[in-house]
């Protein structure tokens, strides 16, 4: 069948049931995580759910958030109010091939919940990433974890990874970013429960707060040419990358634009995560 399965995560796939049901299945297993066996507190969830579902047509939704347990997706979802057990409205996201794809039955479950596999240290040309390009590019909704990896520390957002950025450049139209920081989801499945290792299931009656910005605008022509500009002396260990046509955008000036719209998502995000310090008082 092959590992990657991209027919198993089309929407025509068998009439789109076996998607709805699993969507369905784990939007309810979020929901009881959430709201039942846990406390949730959510700020400005309206905005994330008007975007969700009234967004103008064709403008896709790119949500980035940090990364605190292997939970974060789906739990996140999971809040009252959200929509979380509706297929079409489900996000995308990217997940790490080496955790959820690791064989032909776990590969085939989350395809079908509309996840897209990224190999971590593989470069944001890797071939997967063209998945998640073709989502925007038909005005879905996807989420990434632009940290990299889970953190369980409480400690600033950490450097972001160039991925996020590049899908932001390369999308036909520039997508809405909403920046998101949670909390919680580190005690509800912590990494190091017993014996180094994580919990069979999620642990309950912990507290979880999800703080939701508000969208970010990014002028990608003016800073194209900005990037263009400032990249004139840059110097740097080129890998190989192409030339981003019709723009004519080289790897050093890819390089100053991704390093720009990274560090501002860093900044929103980590703003967000010191207003979350008050919202948790």
């Amino acid at each position: 069948m092959g590992r990657k399965m991209e027919w198993a995560g089309r929407e025509t796939y068998m009439g789109g049931i076996p998607r709805k049901i699993v969507v369905f299945a784990v939007g309810a297993f979020a929901k009881a995580a959430v709201t039942l066996f846990n406390t949730s507190s959510i700020h400005n969830a309206d905005t994330l759910i008007r975007l969700v579902r009234s967004r103008p047509p064709g403008i896709p939704l790119l949500t980035v958030s940090n990364h605190m347990s292997t939970l974060d997706d789906p739990l996140i979802w999971g809040f009252k109010g959200f929509p979380s057990m509706d297929a079409k409205m489900a996000r995308w996201v990217l997940a790490a091939e080496d955790i959820c794809f690791k064989n032909s039955l776990l590969t085939y479950f989350f395809r079908l919940g509309k996840c897209i596999p990224i190999t971590r240290g593989a470069g944001i040309y890797q071939e997967c990433m063209n998945e998640a390009l073709w989502c925007l590019n038909n005005g879905a909704w996807l989420h990434t974890f632009p940290e990299g990896k889970v953190s369980q520390e409480d400690a600033p957002i950490r450097r972001l990874k160039w991925g996020t950025a590049s899908l932001i450049v390369r999308a036909h139209v520039t997508p809405i970013v909403l920046p998101i920081i949670h909390c919680g989801f580190e005690q509800v499945m912590p990494e190091k429960f017993f014996l180094d290792r994580r919990p069979p299931f999620p642990l309950c009656n912990k507290n979880i707060k999800i703080i939701i910005g508000e969208p970010l605008e990014f002028d990608i022509p003016k800073m194209r040419q900005l990037a263009i500009a400032k990249s004139r002396d840059l110097s740097f260990t080129s890998r190989g990358w192409p030339i981003l046509s019709p723009y004519g955008l080289d790897e050093a000036a890819q390089r100053c634009l991704f390093s720009t719209i990274s560090e501002r998502i860093q900044t929103a995000m980590e703003r967000l995560r010191s207003f979350g310090k008050s919202f948790l008082e």
